[in-house]
C-alpha cells in the first residue's frame, strides 16, 4: 500500500487514530477504504460485495464507540475487512484466507477487537447480549454492539436473543440492523435522518418518559397516546417489531451517510436499555459491477476490477454441486413427490435451476437450519419425498431436529451434505469435518461417502429410494473428473466394492477408503502392494466384505476426510470388535483439532492425506524397517 493512493487511511494504525478525524476526512477514509478493500479481494480472493456495503457503518461504529472496550460483535463476519483494515492488520490484507494469514471471519486469537468468533449467522445478539450483561455484573461502563443482517435476523435464534434482551432495561446493548435487501430513496432518506436523529436523541427518550408516568394513572389516555405512537411511527418506518420486544427502535436510515450515522449512534450511546438501530445499506457499493450482480462477487476468486470476473476459457469440471443440481432435477422430473429444501443457500447448493423448473416444489426457508430439517419431517410425513440440500457444517445447526423429528420417526429424508471435509479458505467454521461422527450414532440414518462424481449421483438416487433418513456426503468443488451417467441408476445400499487387490497374508495391507480419498489411497497402494477398498458407506458398513478383507490380511488401514474420533474408522473398529476380529487397525482422517484456512490441497497434506502422506503413515506403522530416515 502506498501513502500516496491512501493518505488518510495510511494513517490509521487503530480506531483511536480516525476519533480525531473531521467528518469530512471521514468521509475522504470511506472512500479509501472502499478502494483498498476492492483492490486487495481482487488480488486474494474472498467476500467483496459484503465489504463494499458496510465501509461508512465500520467507520461510523468505530468513530463512535471506544472499541476495542466497548465489544463489536459482527454476525456471520464476512462483512469485516473495513473492521480488520481499520483495526491494525491493514498490512496484513495481502495473506487473507490464506495460510498462516488473516482469517476472512472474526477470530478472538487474531485481535482483541474481534470480540467474538464469527462465520456462522444469528449469534451477534446472543453473545453481545451475554457481554452487555458481564459489564453490568462487573460495574464496568462499556457498550456491546451486534451487527447483524436481514439474514440473518431471519433465524430462530435472532429472535431469541431479541426476546431474552428486551426485558433487560439498565444494559448497555446496542443492535444494529444491516438491512441491504432494499433502498432508501433520497427524500425518504432525508426524512428518516431527521426522525432518526429526533428519536435517538435524550429529549425524546426524556419526554417519553415523562408522558408514560403522566399518563399511567390513566389508562385509557395512556394507551391511546402508545398507539397513536406507534402508528405515528410505523407510517415513516418498516415495523414496530423490536419495540414489541422493547427495544427503542430507530430507523431506517442511510447506512452510506456518515452525516446520518454518527450523529445517531453518538444518541443512542448515551441511552440507557437495548436500542435498535436500522440502517440500509447496498452491497457492492462504490463498484458497479458489484452493485450489479452482488451475488456473483460475493465470494470471488482473483480478478482485474478494470474488467470484472470473467468467465473461463476453457470449461471448468464438473463440481460435486453441480452433480447434485442435475440429479435433483432429473429426480424431481421422474418423481413428483420430490420437494428441494434449502436455508438460504440456493447458488451454493447448486439449486438454481431446480427452482428455475420447478418453482412450487422448491422452498429456501431462509437462515432457519432446524426450521428446514423439521419442515422436511412435515413433509415427510404426508407421503412427500424432502430432500435438503445443506452444508455439512450447517447441518450441526440442526441437531435435535435430525435425531427427534426425522431419525425418531424414521422419516425418508435425503441429506445433501455439501462441503463435506476440508473447504479451504473458510477454515474451520466452515469445515464439514464431523457428520459421520455424529450422524452415524444416530438410529434411522444412513451415510454414504461418495469416491468421485459419477458415485455421487449413483448414491444420491440409492439415498432417495430408502424409507429412513440418508445423507450423501460430497466435498467442495471437482473431483477426478468421473462423468456420471444421465440415468437415475443406484449403486447397491450398504455395499462396497474391492477396487484394487494387494499382497493377501500376515504381510498384507488393506486400506478402507470411505470417499474421495480413495483416488490418492489408490496411488499410495501402488508403492506398497496394498488393496484398496472403496467402502462407500460409513453406515451401514459392509460387514461382509469387511470380514473378508480383515480375515485376507495382515493389518488394515481406515482413510477418511473427517475427524478421526467417533468417526468411520471408529466405526470399523467397532464392527471388527463385535466380529471377534483382533487386527492392527491404522486409523488416518483429522487429527483432534481444528484445521485453519488455507489451500485444501495444502492442509490435506499438512494432515498427511495425500498420496504421499497415505504412503508414509503406512509405511511407518507396518513396515518400519522400509522407511528412510
Amino acid at each position: 500500500m502506498t501513502t500516496a493512493s491512501y493518505p488518510l487511511l495510511s494513517t490509521v494504525n487503530s480506531p483511536a487514530d480516525l476519533r480525531g478525524f473531521s467528518r469530512a476526512q471521514l468521509k475522504q477514509l470511506a472512500v479509501e477504504l472502499r478502494a483498498f478493500v476492492l483492490a486487495n479481494v481482487a488480488q486474494t480472493g474472498g467476500h467483496l460485495s459484503s465489504n463494499l456495503g458496510t465501509v461508512e457503518l465500520t467507520i461510523a461504529l468505530h468513530a463512535v464507540f471506544n472499541t476495542p472496550e466497548d465489544r463489536l460483535v459482527w454476525d456471520v463476519g464476512h462483512q469485516t475487512y473495513p473492521h480488520k483494515i481499520l483495526t491494525g492488520r491493514r498490512e496484513r490484507m495481502p495473506s487473507l484466507r490464506q495460510f498462516g494469514g488473516l482469517s476472512g471471519f472474526p477470530q478472538r486469537t487474531e485481535s482483541e477487537y474481534d470480540a467474538f468468533g464469527t462465520a456462522h449467522s444469528s449469534t451477534s445478539i446472543s453473545a453481545a447480549l451475554g457481554m452487555a450483561l458481564a459489564a453490568r455484573q462487573k460495574g464496568e461502563k462499556r457498550h456491546a454492539v451486534a451487527v447483524i443482517g436481514d439474514g440473518a435476523l431471519s433465524a430462530g435464534m435472532a429472535f431469541e436473543a431479541l426476546n431474552n434482551a428486551g426485558v433487560q432495561h439498565d444494559c448497555r446493548l446496542l443492535v444494529v440492523l444491516n438491512d441491504n435487501d432494499m433502498s432508501i430513496s433520497p427524500p425518504v432518506g432525508a426524512l428518516n435522518r431527521y426522525l432518526a436523529q429526533l428519536m435517538s436523541g435524550q429529549f425524546y427518550a426524556a419526554a417519553k418518559e415523562v408522558g408514560k408516568n403522566v399518563l399511567k394513572p390513566l389508562p385509557p389516555l395512556f394507551e391511546l397516546a402508545k398507539r397513536l405512537e406507534e402508528q405515528a411511527k410505523g407510517m415513516v418506518v418498516p415495523a414496530t417489531l423490536f419495540e414489541k420486544f422493547g427495544f427503542n427502535y430507530v430507523g431506517p436510515i442511510d447506512g452510506h451517510d456518515l452525516d446520518s450515522l454518527i450523529p445517531t449512534m453518538e444518541n443512542l450511546k448515551q441511552l440507557q436499555g437495548p436500542q435498535f438501530l436500522h440502517v440500509v445499506t447496498k452491497k457492492g457499493r462504490g463498484y458497479d459491477k458489484a452493485e450489479a450482480d452482488p451475488i456473483s462477487y460475493h465470494g470471488p476468486s482473483r480478478f482485474d476490477p478494470a474488467v470484472g470476473i470473467q468467465k473461463p476459457s476453457a470449461p471448468p469440471k464438473l463440481t460435486f454441486t453441480q452433480v447434485f443440481g442435475q440429479w435433483l432435477c432429473d429426480m424431481a422430473a421422474a418423481d413428483p413427490r420430490l420437494v428441494g429444501i434449502t436455508p438460504a443457500m440456493r447458488e451454493g447448493s447448486g439449486m438454481v435451476e431446480f427452482e428455475r423448473r420447478f418453482p412450487d416444489r422448491y422452498h429456501d426457508v431462509g437462515i432457519a437450519e432446524q426450521h428446514a430439517v423439521t419442515f422436511a419431517a412435515g413433509l415427510a410425513c404426508e407421503g412427500l419425498k424432502p430432500v435438503v440440500a445443506i452444508y455439512s457444517t450447517f447441518l450441526q445447526r440442526a441437531y435435535d431436529q435430525l435425531i427427534h423429528d426425522v431419525a425418531l420417526q424414521k422419516l425418508p429424508v435425503v441429506f445433501a451434505l455439501d462441503r463435506a471435509g476440508l473447504v479451504g479458505a473458510d477454515g474451520a467454521t466452515h469445515a464439514g469435518a464431523y457428520d459421520i461422527a455424529f450422524l452415524r450414532c444416530i438410529p434411522n440414518v444412513s451415510v454414504a461417502c461418495p469416491a468421485d462424481e459419477a458415485e455421487c449421483r449413483q448414491l444420491l438416487t440409492t439415498a432417495y429410494q430408502q424409507d429412513h433418513a440418508v445423507a450423501v456426503r460430497y466435498p467442495r468443488g471437482a473431483g477426478v473428473g468421473k462423468t456420471p451417467a444421465a440415468t437415475l441408476d443406484p449403486l447397491p445400499f450398504g455395499k462396497g466394492e474391492l477396487r484394487r487387490q494387494g499382497k493377501k497374508g500376515p504381510d498384507g495391507v488393506a486400506i478402507l477408503v470411505f470417499g474421495t480419498l480413495l483416488y490418492p489411497a489408490l496411488q499410495a497402494a501402488e508403492a506398497l502392494d496394498a488393496t484398496v477398498v472403496n467402502m462407500r458407506w460409513a453406515k451401514p458398513l459392509d460387514v461382509e466384505l469387511l470380514s473378508q478383507v480383515a480375515t485376507e490380511h495382515g493389518a488394515l488401514v481406515t482413510l477418511e476426510d473427517g475427524c478421526i474420533m467417533g468417526g468411520a474408522g471408529s466405526a470399523v473398529a467397532e464392527a471388527l470388535a463385535a466380529k471377534g476380529l483382533s487386527k492392527p487397525l491404522l486409523q488416518l482422517g483429522f487429527e483432534d483439532g481444528f484445521i485453519e484456512h488455507g489451500d485444501p490441497a495444502h492442509l490435506m497434506s499438512l494432515q498427511g492425506l495425500d498420496a504421499v502422506g497415505i504412503q508414509a503413515s503406512i509405511q511407518k506403522r507396518f513396515f518400519p524397517a522400509s522407511v528412510v530416515q
